[in-house]
């Protein structure tokens, strides 16, 4: 009998876990005839609700499950991070619990994995009803990305990656601030896709603000390419040369006699222009720099509180 591991993130979800234990019971039964079972990692992350409380009464009726408790809210990445620790099956996968990607997913990816393939990921179709700056942002982010980073990106992203275990220590064991699925295209693994349409959310509203939505676009960017900081020199170096242009004329325009008074105008401009791409250009050093820091100065990217196995 072979074991796939399901890494669960919760965080006030304690609405929705009884359903989501029903769903993947029945992807259970399915699984049976092919020789799988499932394995349960549900990490509590600093919840407030009744999650942990729920969970603990989930693990009375399944053995199958590991329950983590995190001393407060680290985020679903440090979450999924400190549960992948703890997986023991031969394959893996991590799974939101607010059911917005189908249980029944795993019947696929698992079908692929027992033929061979080591990578599954699963791609939305197409977008949820979101707000508009969200789809706004989301649209600009995976162009972005498709252009600077990864060309082959999917085009509106994917949530679910499923893993053969010989790659659990590449995924568990990587920096705090890094982008996991831009890092799992990185590792240069060819995925199998399967394409699902996402339903709309049942339960809650989605806890991913915009505040960790833009730290993961400057995570995303930073942690996998050069490119700001070139882009932030290329900027510098146009400005610089503009400048220089400008001063040739206005040194030219001395010599033939043809310059007033020098201007407050320009001279206010040229200098607010320069300043601004100096500080744009520290700001993107001090990004690359703040995350040196974070990996050296070996703080714990979270913290657990309780295990019950």
């Amino acid at each position: 009998m072979k074991q796939v591991s399901v890494v669960i993130p919760v965080f006030e979800d304690a609405a929705c876990l009884k359903d989501l234990t029903r769903a993947f019971t029945r992807v259970e039964e399915k699984l049976k005839p092919k020789q799988v079972e499932l394995e349960y990692i549900f990490i509590d992350d600093g919840s407030a609700d009744e999650t942990w409380q729920t969970l603990k009464a989930l693990k009375e009726d399944k053995n199958n499950i590991t329950l983590i408790k995190l001393s407060r809210n680290f985020g679903a990445v440090a979450a999924s991070n400190a549960g992948m620790k703890y997986v023991t099956g031969e394959a893996f996968t991590i799974y939101a619990a607010d059911m917005q990607d189908p249980p029944e997913l795993v019947l696929t990816m698992v079908d692929k994995w027992l033929k061979g393939y080591k990578h599954i990921i699963c791609q939305r179709n197409s977008q949820r009803k979101d707000p508009i700056p969200t789809k706004v942002f989301a649209s600009i982010y995976y162009r972005l990305v498709k252009f600077l980073l990864i060309p082959d990106y999917p085009k509106n992203g994917f949530d679910i990656m499923f893993w053969d275990s010989q790659f659990l220590p590449l995924i568990r064991d990587t920096s705090k601030n890094i982008n996991r699925s831009l890092y799992a295209h990185w590792l240069g693994v060819k995925p199998f896709i399967i394409q699902y349409n996402r339903p709309e959310r049942g339960y809650g509203t989605s806890k991913w603000s915009m505040s960790k939505k833009i730290k993961l676009f400057i995570d995303s960017f930073l942690g996998f390419s050069i490119a700001p900081m070139r882009i932030a020199v290329t900027i510098g170096v146009l400005g610089a040369l503009l400048s220089f242009l400008y001063g040739v004329k206005v040194a030219i325009g001395a010599l033939l006699g043809k310059v007033a008074v020098p201007g407050y105008a320009s001279t206010i401009i040229i200098m607010s222009f320069l300043f601004s791409i100096v500080i744009g250009m520290l700001g993107v050093i001090g990004e690359y720099i703040w995350r040196i820091f974070d990996e050296l100065n070996k703080r714990p990217e979270s913290v657990i509180e309780e295990i019950i196995k």
